[in-house]
């Protein structure tokens, strides 16, 4: 079965509150088996437009990914993300050979 990603580029506006939604976000992402791959980091944008910062979270399958997003504990987390920083965010089954 191939796993789940959260791919998310954004850029945080407040420091303060993005922490907020770090610390609210754990639980969901723990519930459902999500990993961080990428969080934060040096990057260098080498085509097209993107955002100051990147986050991967890698979960066991793509429903696992799908089921977290919507989840109650991290829709009250988004909104607290959603308050501090600009996203753009994709859910998306990994490759599997």
């Amino acid at each position: 079965m191939p796993k789940g990603y959260w791919i998310a580029h954004m850029d945080v506006k407040d420091a303060e509150t993005y922490e907020k939604y770090r610390a609210a976000n754990a639980k969901p992402l723990a519930a459902f088996g999500g990993k961080f791959v990428v969080r934060g980091g040096t990057q260098q944008v080498a085509e097209g437009n993107w955002s100051p910062r990147t986050v991967i979270i890698e979960f066991p399958s793509y429903a696992d990914a799908v089921a977290c997003y919507e989840s109650a504990d991290y829709q009250q987390a988004k909104d607290i993300r959603l308050t501090a920083s600009d996203n753009n965010m994709v859910i998306v089954e990994g490759y599997e050979n």
